[in-house]
């Protein structure tokens, strides 16, 4: 596994250790339960999948957007592994209502598979872009990579706030 997701994936695990079933898909407010933030990762992961398991089928990595459209923003989180609060979610990976426990054993799952294919293309396509990303345009493996990781450090975070919340 790469590094960088290497590291994501113990930090989840970590962050998802002492904490039981039913404190899974608690809520504190307003905000997403553990497991709806899971979900939301994990939904994700399953739509780089797709979209990386379309460029190996297709032979081609992309649509050709302009990868100047969203430099900045790109740079932000891939270079500076900046990732903004507050913003919501596009509605194709906001959490569904699936079982806690599926959720929370899928998205590791789903997080390993993820890496291998970004592996995959990287082989085949290179250095340049491998699949475009809905808001950030054409990303290359390394950039995936950092989005995922930036993105799941993000949540991460917001899961350690909920456990610290849950203990006594």
């Amino acid at each position: 596994m790469d590094p960088k997701l290497a590291r994501l994936e113990c930090s989840l695990q970590e962050a998802m250790a002492t904490i039981t079933a039913g404190q899974l898909g608690r809520r504190v407010g307003a905000s997403w339960s553990v497991a709806q933030i899971l979900d939301h990762l994990n939904l994700t992961y399953v739509g780089t999948i797709r979209n990386l398991e379309r460029s190996l089928k297709a032979g081609n990595p992309g649509s050709g957007q302009k990868r100047a459209r969203a430099r900045w923003q790109r740079l932000l989180i891939t270079r500076l592994g900046w990732f903004p609060s507050g913003r919501m979610a596009p509605e194709r990976v906001l959490p569904r209502e699936a079982p806690p426990e599926q959720i929370a054993s899928e998205v590791i799952k789903n997080l390993t598979r993820m890496d291998g294919l970004i592996g995959q293309c990287e082989l085949r396509f290179g250095p340049k872009p491998i699949a475009d990303h809905p808001l950030l345009g054409p990303l290359t493996a390394r950039e995936w990579r950092a989005f995922h990781y930036s993105h799941g450090k993000h949540h991460e975070k917001q899961i350690r706030q909920l456990k610290a919340r849950f203990t006594p």
